[in-house]
């Protein structure tokens, strides 16, 4: 797999992580700036990077876990207001969204269900 490949998972996995986001959000609150604030507090690069580790360690097989090293280590152009770790852990996070919804879909169940625990 090539680092190529891995920014179209990401690009990819950024649209799926945020729409299952704003899935769950929309059946909360009937205020669009709570819908809006709701939505922004879990899609960020602090967020998904906890979520990432969690993911990591609770979900991950081998042959995973080295897309998200790989995903982790991609030469990315980092926020200025995030610690490029941080950065680097949401993108793998993305990474591994857009790898699962196109390649398997119970194991992207499976990561939302473990996300899912974390949302208020």
């Amino acid at each position: 797999m090539e680092s190529f490949d891995l920014k179209r998972y990401a690009h990819l996995g950024d649209t799926v992580y945020e729409l299952f986001i704003r899935e769950i959000v929309i059946f909360k609150t009937k205020s669009p700036n709570i819908m809006h604030k709701m939505t922004t507090s879990y899609v960020n690069a602090d967020f998904q990077a906890k979520m990432a580790e969690i993911v990591y360690e609770k979900l991950l097989n081998d042959e995973e876990k080295e897309i998200f090293r790989r995903a982790r280590n991609l030469a990315l152009t980092v926020n200025k207001k995030h610690k490029p770790d941080i950065h680097r852990h949401a993108t793998a996070l993305e990474v591994i969204t857009g790898y699962f919804y196109l390649n398997n879909k119970q194991r992207l169940n499976e990561l939302f269900e473990i996300i899912k625990e974390f949302i208020v």
